[in-house]
């Protein structure tokens, strides 16, 4: 197991032990953990290795050995947990990117909860860097990352669903992101 998960370097390792053979979910879970780092900015200086572990981290529960329950935030969160993973990074990886949305679509609302949500910058920076990198790791703004995830689902299905009950949710994440990015000191 890497030493300190909520590190990136150990929460890189442990990705990389487990994504390459994914493919595209490997090229984006490098972008996002590259877009997390240039909006680190936007949570306080001892949040941002934290923000940059959660962002390698937040798609391990498609790897097919953790493969539980099929809902990734969920399987992700649960495995970070038997790893001794600190409260904090678990409870990111089982949140990002509105999970709550389809944990209801998926009849999973009370197995989520077990994983208290935080709202913080360091969560809307996640959503901000997930929501802004396609799945192959290109630089999306939010409206052609979210057209894109509706491209990709057929209409009517959990992840459909979700994404479209989420939008507001996770735009107003990504703004509140980039304005905290923006008042900055330059």
């Amino acid at each position: 197991m890497p030493s300190g998960l909520d590190t990136p370097q150990g929460a890189a390792e442990l990705a990389e032990s487990l994504l390459p053979p994914l493919g595209n979910r490997w090229l984006h879970t490098q972008a996002v953990a590259a877009r997390a780092g240039e909006v680190s900015a936007a949570v306080s200086k001892e949040d941002r290795d934290l923000l940059v572990a959660a962002a390698w981290l937040h798609d391990i529960g498609y790897a097919p050995e953790l493969r539980d329950t099929g809902f990734h935030p969920l399987d992700g969160a649960r495995y970070l947990e038997t790893l001794g993973a600190p409260s904090r990074l678990v409870r990111l990886v089982a949140h990002h990117s509105g999970a709550v949305y389809e944990a209801e679509q998926r009849d999973l609302s009370a197995e989520l909860a077990v994983y208290e949500r935080e709202d913080s910058p360091v969560l809307d920076a996640l959503i901000c860097a997930d929501m802004t990198t396609g799945p192959a790791g290109e630089s999306f703004d939010f409206d052609q990352r979210i057209d894109e995830i509706l491209k990709r689902y057929e209409p009517g299905s959990e992840v459909y669903n979700a994404i479209s009950k989420a939008r507001p949710y996770l735009g107003g994440a990504v703004e509140r992101t980039l304005t905290r990015l923006s008042d900055q000191p330059r």
